[in-house]
């Protein structure tokens, strides 16, 4: 592996591995897609025409292998199999604790959103990206990310208190 690679890996791992965890919500797992990330740039770098910053090139590799996953068999085992233990495993006080507070967080709002919704969202407001660039990203028009956030906002201003939502309703694009 090249020192040029090793580099890349280290001012871009962490944060490709945040954005596939928003997704895929097992660490282990974005670990895994990250891993393929930097392989795939690696076996097919010359493919990389520097229209956008190298980071944002990543994310959108990221962006697909995340979707991929969601769609693929592995990870459709992987919920059963954890549906199967959740029966099992034993309640406890902390446990039910530490859920109802993540339930009451804006994760946890955000995760309860689909998929589309959710990585706009988490592209304008976590990676902090233009919408130009997010739509650069998922494939879309400039309108369709447009109306994603809007939308998205809206289903999370349902979900959570309005007071908490306030700053996102005066948001221009």
């Amino acid at each position: 592996m090249s020192e040029h690679l090793t580099a890349i890996m280290e001012e871009h791992g962490e944060y490709c591995l945040r954005v596939a965890y928003l997704y895929v919500r097992d660490w282990s797992i974005a670990e895994e897609i990250v891993q393929d990330v930097f392989l795939a740039y690696y076996l097919q770098q010359d493919r990389f025409e520097q229209r956008a910053s190298l980071k944002t090139y990543l994310v959108k590799i990221t962006v697909h292998k995340s979707h991929d996953y969601l769609r693929s068999w592995k990870n459709k085992r992987h919920q059963l199999f954890g549906k199967l233990h959740f029966g099992v495993s034993k309640r406890t006080p902390e446990k039910d604790l530490i859920k109802a507070d993540e339930r009451v967080t804006l994760k946890a709002a955000l995760f309860e959103l689909p998929i589309s919704y959710r990585e706009v969202l988490i592209l304008y407001y976590y990676q902090e990206l233009k919408v130009r660039e997010i739509a650069d990203v998922l494939g879309c028009t400039e309108n369709t990310v447009k109306t994603r956030l809007r939308r998205a906002r809206q289903m999370l201003q349902d979900k959570l208190e309005r007071s908490d939502w306030e700053v996102l309703g005066d948001d221009i694009f």
